[in-house]
């Protein structure tokens, strides 16, 4: 049952096996960056459905909320929110019950809890998450470090980095880093190609607790080759070079490996595993590697 008191529309691929659209309106009075996270978590659960998200944020007057429910009324679907002001909840919860539609409150389960246990309510204030505190701006250094750290820039920098991404090409280096640095950690990417060698600078890094973490990464060779003959026909190159030839490739990934096993580097093989999955990965080698200095 949703919080509207209807039952939610039963998610699931039709019986003839078309898709289905389901429409998703992710009310924030934030970035939407909670309710837009959870809402992916949950639709990737359900084979045969095409969600067409609508994202309203900063939604913080009556005003605004009007507009959103407007746009819920010409297009009904699921409605999941994150708003922390009483009466445009309520407005939001009373509108979806009219509609029967379901309407969820995503945050409520946690924030309850959380009450009962530190034995006191929340401060019901929109964006806390977003304020300018030390974290922030960690995270904010963080970026523009893994922007000015892209492949290969700024070796000469190498010490400062929290961790150090080697791999072959087309392995997400540089959104993994990104993803990284939004969780505060300086990450550089280098690329690894046989044939000019790897830097001195990433060489020279050790393995002690005060030295960047270096990890591999690697995918399988047939993945590799497919994505980057998409990436040639996308640059309108059809040159067949060594960059797509099976055999090469399959050397290249083996050459990296055996690298990393040299240098004792953690390597990790992306080839069933999304970016922030690499990522998780990676914090939890870096976790550890940090942890061998305390």
């Amino acid at each position: 049952m949703s919080e509207s008191g209807f039952p939610t529309k039963p998610l699931g691929a039709p019986s003839d096996g078309a898709v289905e659209t389901v429409h998703l309106h992710l009310v924030s009075d934030s970035t939407g960056e909670t309710v837009h996270g959870l809402a992916r978590a949950c639709i990737v659960q359900f084979e045969g459905i095409d969600a067409e998200e609508h994202l309203w944020t900063l939604v913080r007057s009556p005003s605004q909320l009007d507009r959103v429910l407007d746009g819920i009324r010409k297009a009904p679907g699921i409605v999941m929110f994150t708003l922390v002001n009483e009466e445009m909840r309520e407005k939001l919860v009373l509108a979806c019950r009219d509609l029967r539609i379901p309407c969820l409150s995503v945050l409520d389960p946690f924030i309850t809890s959380f009450e009962a246990y530190l034995g006191r309510p929340s401060r019901d204030q929109p964006g806390r998450q977003h304020e300018l505190d030390t974290e922030y701006f960690a995270r904010i250094e963080a970026m523009q470090f893994a922007l000015a750290h892209d492949d290969g820039q700024g070796l000469w920098n190498l010490p400062n980095a929290d961790v150090v991404v080697l791999g072959v090409s087309r392995t997400s280096k540089t959104p993994t880093c990104i993803y990284l640095a939004n969780r505060g950690v300086k990450a550089a990417n280098i690329p690894f190609v046989p044939a000019l060698g790897v830097p001195k600078e990433v060489l020279a890094l050790g393995n002690s607790p005060f030295d960047p973490l270096v990890v591999g990464l690697t995918k399988d060779p047939q993945q590799l080759v497919q994505i980057r003959k998409n990436r040639m026909r996308m640059l309108s190159e059809t040159d067949e070079t060594d960059y797509v030839d099976l055999e090469t490739v399959r050397q290249e990934v083996v050459a990296c490996r055996r690298l990393c096993s040299e240098r004792r580097w953690p390597v990790i093989d992306v080839s069933r595993r999304s970016i922030e999955e690499t990522a998780a990965t990676i914090l939890k080698h870096y976790e550890k590697h940090i942890g061998q200095g305390r």
